[in-house]
């Protein structure tokens, strides 16, 4: 078995980040607020592991929030991708918190 091209799958991840955000903005905020945790959970295992990857200390991502959580998703999906780890497990990371958000 061979391993998915990584191209396909950043291109999985760009739809899929797409959605997750759609979504969001979707959202009652009464809904968003009681998903926020889970969507900061990701955040915050995003940033863990791009620091990681780059060998730098761990640092809590700051709470700012559900009106910029979707950006501060954007900004650790892209970190992760700069950072070479698996775009294959990210793209089904973020099919799993979108079904998690409804």
């Amino acid at each position: 078995m061979t391993d998915p091209d990584p191209r396909a799958a950043r291109e999985v991840i760009g739809t899929e980040l797409g959605r997750v955000v759609r979504r969001w903005q979707q959202l009652p905020l009464d809904h968003a607020l009681s998903v926020s945790p889970r969507v900061r959970d990701v955040v915050q295992d995003l940033a863990d592991r791009v620091a990681a990857a780059e060998s730098m200390p761990c640092a809590p991502v700051p709470d700012l929030g559900p009106a910029v959580l979707m950006d501060q998703l954007r900004v650790m999906v892209y970190d992760y991708g700069e950072a070479g780890l698996d775009p294959v497990a990210l793209a089904a990371e973020l099919t799993a918190l979108r079904r998690t958000i409804g």
